[in-house]
């Protein structure tokens, strides 16, 4: 049970208070700092672990409306306005498609892709890696709880294939027999998935969101226009690289089509409520990809999808009840997303760019450009949430980049593609980042070394080849 810890929340008060008394910088609202105060308060708490991050949320609404930094002088709209970021759509589009990713695994059918491309690829740990990547790769799109994805469908597959090759995790002197090279392999391929589409991930409708208040427009399908090239490269490449650095010691893996081929059979025929998952998933893929022509914006997509389960029973209202990483989604993301929003609107964000401009003003957008991309992706080193990180940083560096020159399109980009790729970097630097690690099969240091590593070629892949796409499908 989650509780929360005196230490680090006296720590987060204190500064918090202390932020709060400081008195504002010239060209900022009062209003705009006291938000700022809370808004750090909650970012340190989260990253401390003072509390659970919805505890830290509820905290953060209570102390916005209470000092009516949002409606001075107005208590009963300043609790609406604490409480309007629960009324945005990309905070449901999530939402729901938590629940949609739910019916993957009810059904069974994420097991049952997964299962086909070891089935196909798996005659080699190379092989296998690359299955397991591409199943991660076509679950990405509809679901977006890189955790529920990489640690609920395709973790136990790793491990069990892992295992069937005995590299066991409660022996050592196994784990590079295989185990070591898939759990790495795998959340890396995660990382790069969660960064292809706006819905891989969480936090990627986050950097839309803070966009669009910046007057940059990203859609579902621009995103993944702009991902394509980059993530596919970095798909490729990667599985190679760690077979290079950290190969695993059974290069041969023949059984593996076999016993994903028993596993199938055990599954049975393809059942009628995996037949209506799928078919809802093409749906939300058309929809997704097609929107802008049929006026359907992507939360009415998510919102069409979920109901297409329901009436089908796929899911039931009692699933969606039960879906708890939903609803506590929903609550830590809409508060975030509302101050952050708020402190757009108050112009924190516009006099911070102002600010860092008249420091580095003499900078061409071309050197500022890597400088802001390299301070994002090595800051993630502090952060044991990608959430957080996005909450704290992408808004003012996106604000920045776009004071010095920097075309908006592709620093949103950049930024919201490294927002995926910094996970690499540690053992807590994503939502998967737990369950792989704890599999035991990969050490601290060879996690951190390796991490390093791919995480800069991934960075790498994505800054030049990603770039250079960009510049030719005319975003910038």
């Amino acid at each position: 049970m989650k509780e929360v810890k005196i230490p680090q929340t006296i720590i987060t008060l204190v500064i918090g208070i202390a932020i709060w008394f400081i008195p504002a910088p010239n060209g900022v609202k009062a209003e705009a700092w006291h938000l700022f105060a809370i808004f750090v308060a909650t970012i340190l708490g989260i990253i401390l672990k003072a509390a659970p991050m919805g505890t830290m949320c509820m905290i953060a609404i209570a102390l916005t409306a209470m000092s009516q930094v949002l409606a001075p002088g107005d208590p009963g709209k300043a609790i609406t306005l604490a409480l309007k970021g629960f009324g945005d759509k990309v905070i449901w589009l999530i939402g729901i498609s938590f629940f949609i990713a739910r019916g993957f695994i009810k059904t069974g059918l994420g097991n049952r892709i997964a299962f086909l491309f070891i089935k196909i690829f798996g005659k080699s740990s190379l092989g296998l890696a690359y299955g397991l990547g591409l199943a991660d790769l076509v679950l990405a799109p509809a679901v977006p709880s890189n955790t529920a994805r990489g640690g609920g469908i395709i973790y136990p597959i790793m491990k069990s294939m892992s295992m069937s090759f005995g590299s066991l995790p409660d022996h050592p002197e196994t784990h590079r027999k295989l185990g070591s090279y898939l759990t790495l392999n795998s959340y890396n391929m995660n990382l790069i998935a969660s960064s292809m589409f706006l819905t891989g991930t969480a936090s990627n409708p986050m950097c839309q969101k803070f966009a669009l208040n910046l007057g940059i427009k990203i859609t579902w399908m621009s995103w993944a226009a702009a991902a394509i090239v980059p993530g596919l490269c970095a798909f490729f490449v990667i599985p190679f690289v760690l077979y290079k650095i950290y190969p695993p010691e059974l290069k041969k893996t023949d059984d593996a089509p076999q016993i994903a081929t028993q596993k199938l059979k055990e599954m049975g025929a393809i059942t009628r409520n995996e037949w209506m998952m799928l078919l809802t998933f093409f749906i939300l893929l058309f929809l997704w990809m097609t929107g802008d022509l049929f006026s359907i914006d992507a939360t009415t997509t998510a919102f069409i999808g979920l109901v297409i389960l329901l009436l089908t029973s796929v899911l039931t209202w009692d699933d969606v009840k039960a879906e708890k990483g939903a609803w506590d989604t929903i609550v830590w993301f809409s508060v975030l997303v509302m101050m952050a929003s708020s402190l757009n609107e108050l112009r924190f964000i516009a006099w911070f760019s102002d600010l860092v401009k008249a420091e580095i003003g003499g900078l061409s957008w071309q050197m500022a450009f890597p400088i802001i991309i390299l301070v994002y992706f090595f800051s993630h080193y502090l952060f044991a949430s990608a959430t957080a990180h996005v909450a704290a940083m992408y808004a003012a560096l996106l604000g920045v980049g776009v004071s010095l020159g920097i075309p908006g399109l592709l620093l949103a980009f950049m930024l919201g593609f490294v927002g995926s790729l910094y996970g690499t970097l540690t053992h807590y630097g994503h939502g998967p980042a737990p369950v792989f690690f704890g599999s035991g099969y990969v050490d601290l240091k060879s996690w951190w070394v390796k991490g390093l590593i791919t995480g800069l070629i991934m960075l790498l892949i994505y800054m030049v080849i990603g770039g250079l796409w960009l510049r030719v499908i005319g975003d910038f």
